[in-house]
């Protein structure tokens, strides 16, 4: 064996017990190669559409496509995961019609500090170890994360276009170290999935068009997060009380039985973020939302995208006397929460609303939120 190899097998021997002592699960390396076929599916999901508003991947799909379009001189990729998989059923709370859902992810703090952190302090040990630069990514860059997680051995890309490891199961984040050490690459994982259907029989709005192929456009996650704009109709009824993003397919896989609860104290479920009170969080202003939401991932959509799901839940709760609580958000500043307000109120007491809806059109203004009172006629 020769020297420069020996020096490489020690070099990754120590990235990953360094890894594993930052908490991270698993810890693989690709090469910035690894992915030639990634920057094609890209093209043909933006052509069609299926990104919505997120304008950012169109604009960054070429960089996306190619590792060393982004970064010309990486030589080598180590991927990383962190299981964040619960002790309690992620489900549990779908279907307590007083209660919020809000994915299991962002129901503690915001994973891109916690693991942004870790891979600036393993980084810099492998920088300082092997001479190398290094550059660290966590989902906010322009970096197809699962495809070359799946490259490196990480686990495989699951029908509901996720990553899915034989270990972890479906619960678990992902991150990226480029460097320009050469390290010796790990084999690719192989689909495990077989004839399971079971992530795409989950999706409540019927998003994936195919095994591997999902419409933002239909996905709860995008509905409520990413989406700037009323909820469309069609998806209000089967957003449930899902209050922000949807968990249904990734709970759904039957390889999360072999996961086990995750060792990072800081990604398990705090109490109040398990299954909060619809009431009490449409009693939030923009102050107490943001001190509720501290170094919360849901801070980020702001009050008013926030409150829009939230009233869409309490529409859907079928609990007459959320009404009440309604009422107020009618004459909200933002025309988004006012929509929202209309519905909501209409799915409890429809005469109600249809009472106040004459009177209210006089003085509405807003084209989007005169059609919610047009429809509660």
């Amino acid at each position: 064996m020769s020297k420069n190899i020996l020096k490489n097998e020690k070099l990754k021997t120590y990235l990953q017990r360094e890894a594993h002592e930052l908490g991270f699960d698993l810890c693989r390396v690709t090469q910035p190669d690894a992915i030639e076929h990634a920057g094609e599916r890209l093209s043909q999901y933006v052509n069609k559409g299926r990104h919505g508003s997120m304008a950012w991947m169109a604009e960054t799909a070429e960089r996306r496509s190619n590792p060393l379009k982004l970064w010309p001189e990486v030589q080598s990729i180590i991927m990383l995961a962190m299981n964040y998989t619960q002790q309690q059923d992620p489900m549990a709370v779908i279907g307590q019609r007083d209660k919020g859902a809000i994915s299991v992810y962002a129901q503690n703090r915001d994973y891109h500090e916690i693991i942004k952190g870790k891979l600036k302090q393993l980084a810099g040990k492998l920088a300082s170890r092997s001479g190398g630069d290094v550059k660290v990514f966590v989902d906010t860059a322009p970096v197809m994360e699962k495809p070359l997680a799946e490259a490196a051995g990480l686990g495989w890309q699951g029908k509901h276009t996720n990553l899915v490891s034989r270990e972890l199961g479906s619960w678990f984040f992902l991150g990226s170290i480029f460097t320009t050490a050469k390290i010796a690459p790990d084999t690719a994982e192989i689909d495990h999935c077989g004839s399971c259907s079971s992530c795409l029989d989950a999706c409540p709005t019927d998003a994936f068009p195919a095994p591997l192929q999902l419409d933002a456009r239909r996905c709860i996650s995008y509905l409520t997060i990413e989406n700037k704009g009323p909820i469309p109709l069609e998806f209000r009824a089967k957003m449930g009380n899902r209050i922000f993003g949807c968990d249904d397919c990734l709970a759904a896989c039957p390889w999360n039985k072999f996961a086990e609860t995750a060792s990072e104290q800081k990604l398990l479920a705090r109490e109040e973020f398990r299954a909060p009170d619809l009431i009490a969080l449409s009693q939030l202003d923009d102050q107490a939302f943001r001190k509720y939401f501290s170094a919360n991932p849901v801070k980020r959509i702001g009050r008013d995208r926030f409150l829009r799901n939230v009233l869409i839940a309490m529409g859907n709760s079928q609990i007459e006397t959320m009404k009440i609580h309604v009422r107020p958000h009618l004459d909200d500043a933002n025309p988004i929460v006012r929509g929202a307000a209309i519905w909501a109120l209409l799915q409890l007491d429809a005469d109600e609303a249809r009472a106040l809806a004459k009177r209210a059109k006089a003085h509405e203004t807003d084209e989007l939120v005169l059609k919610e009172w047009a429809a509660a006629e």
